[in-house]
Formats: C-alpha cells, structure tokens, sequence
C-alpha cells in the first residue's frame, strides 16, 4: 500500500496536470471559434471554383494541347500523397486519423503496383510513416513559423507541389486532411489535386429555376483553364489547411476535456485512497497506545 506522503504527492501531480489539460481546453476553444469562422468563410469561394471549373471543363475535349495540370501526364504510375497534419500534438485522434487514411491509400497503391511518394505539411503525421516508409518520404514542409494562416502559405506550398510536377517527379498527387464538421466530428479526407478532378457538369453554374446558365467565355476555355488551375489548386489547400486548423483545435478542446474529466475522478479515488490510509494509520497507532496502557 502506497504510503501517505506518495499519495500526496501524487494528488498534488494530478491536480497540477488538471490545471493545465483545463488550461489548454479553454485557449483550444477561444482559437477553435476564430478557426470555424475562417474555416466556414473559405467554403464558397472553394464551392464557387470548382462549379466554375466544372463549367469550362465540360467544354473542352481533354488532350495533349490542354493544360498539364487538367491533362496530367498520361500515366499514372508515381503518386504522390500530400499528407497535412498538425505542428502540436495533444489534438487526440486528429493526426492519426489522417495519418491511417493516407496509410491505407498508400498501401493499396503499392498493390496495385503503383510507386508512392509521401509529402507532408506538419511534422505530427510523420511519425507512423518513418518506420516503414522512410523511404517513400520526399519532403516536409514546416509549418511551426506561421502563426495566422494567409493565402500566401498555401500557395508556397501549391508552387511546391507544382514545381514537382513540373520536375516528373509524381503522375498524381492527392492531398489528406480533415474536414471540419463540428468540435467533436472530424472527417479525414482524401482529396485530388493533380491532375484536377473536376465535379461533374452537374455541378456547373445555372440560373434560378435550375436550369444551365448560358454561359460564353472571352478567351477560350483552355486559355482560362490554363490560368484557373494553379489558383484552383492554390485555393484548395489553402482550404484544406483552415479545415485542418478548426478541426485541429476541435479535437484538441475535446480531448482535453476529457483529460481534466479523468484528472478529476483520479483526484477523487486518491483522495479516498489517502483518507483510508490516514485513519488505517491513526487506528494502529490508538490500538498500540491501548494495548501499551493495558500492558502496564
């Protein structure tokens, strides 16, 4: 049985480790606010591109003369996955959420005989990658410098991924993060970049009683594909990154929620186990005075 000075020393630890998780729970949910917002505010522009992508990619025949990034490069053969993750950990299943849905995209690609090279935005949903995978990795983009995320961050990281495509490096790139549906639900998301994966013309812009909208476009489609595609791609991991971010203070709040909860009840069952010690103690101690009484 521990003794009285362990057990309280060891309420003091958890009472210290409650004032913190409690701590972090309240600044997760103060930063949790500004991220949700952010994260709301990007959806339409997200939404709006992609209809307009739709638009203008259901008027062009998809051929060598196309933009690369709609065309691809032919073949798809080197993938790569761009995985985005946090820079903190203490976010409760956020990272390895994303990390096992990228780690099971990778794995069926490998079955199907296909190369795959990861790339990661955060360092967090590295980890359970290096072991078996040290040799896929091609990069890591850090992300420990930037405290407000701007525009201007996803597109250096799109111009990176761009630049790679540029290079031959990949065929196909995918891009994983978690979108945010609320601060208890976060859905990890496997996303195609490269080439673009437009919605259908389903999708496209139509006028009020829903029917398409007679659009006519000055230049061509190509030319302004040409030019909407790398602010496509820009734009959607820019989104990805402000769904990462509230999803990440969401899962963050929750868990240490959870945290000052279980502090809480350790604290209680250390307390009964240390008053239980104290009065075994003072009860030995008047059975030893009463038995030294009645020996005189």
């Amino acid at each position: 049985m521990p003794s009285l000075k362990a057990l309280k020393t060891r309420i003091a630890s958890v009472k210290s480790t409650q004032k913190i998780t409690k701590a972090m729970k309240m600044v997760a949910a103060a930063k949790l606010r500004r991220a949700q917002e952010a994260a709301e505010a990007a959806r339409p522009y997200s939404e709006r591109m992609a209809a307009v992508l739709a638009s203008l990619g259901s008027r062009v025949v998809v051929g060598p003369e196309s933009p690369r990034l709609l065309a691809g490069t032919g073949n798809d053969q080197v993938h790569l996955l761009v995985v985005a993750s946090s820079e903190r950990g203490l976010a409760g299943g956020f990272n390895g959420n994303i990390a096992r849905l990228a780690r099971r995209k990778a794995e069926a690609l490998v079955a199907e005989g296909k190369t795959v090279k990861l790339l990661f935005v955060g360092k967090k949903a590295r980890a359970p990658f290096t072991r078996d995978w040290s040799r896929n990795i091609v990069g890591l983009i850090d992300q420990t410098h930037i405290k407000t995320l701007a525009f201007a961050d996803a597109r250096a990281i799109a111009d990176e991924i761009t630049r790679r495509f540029e290079a031959g490096e990949f065929d196909v790139a995918h891009l994983f993060f978690a979108r945010f549906r609320s601060a208890l639900v976060q859905e990890p998301t496997a996303l195609q970049i490269i080439p673009a994966a437009l919605p259908t013309a389903a999708a496209a812009a139509t006028t009020g009683d829903g029917a398409p909208a007679a659009v006519e476009y000055e230049p061509d489609e190509e030319a302004i594909l040409a030019e909407l595609l790398p602010r496509n791609l820009a734009v959607q991991v820019f989104r990805a990154l402000l769904e990462n971010a509230a999803s990440e203070q969401g899962s963050r709040m929750t868990a240490m929620d959870n945290a000052t909860r279980n502090a809480g009840d350790m604290i209680k069952k250390l307390t009964i186990s240390y008053n239980r010690t104290r009065q075994a103690a003072i009860t030995k101690e008047l059975i030893e005075i009463i038995s030294g009484a009645e020996a005189l």
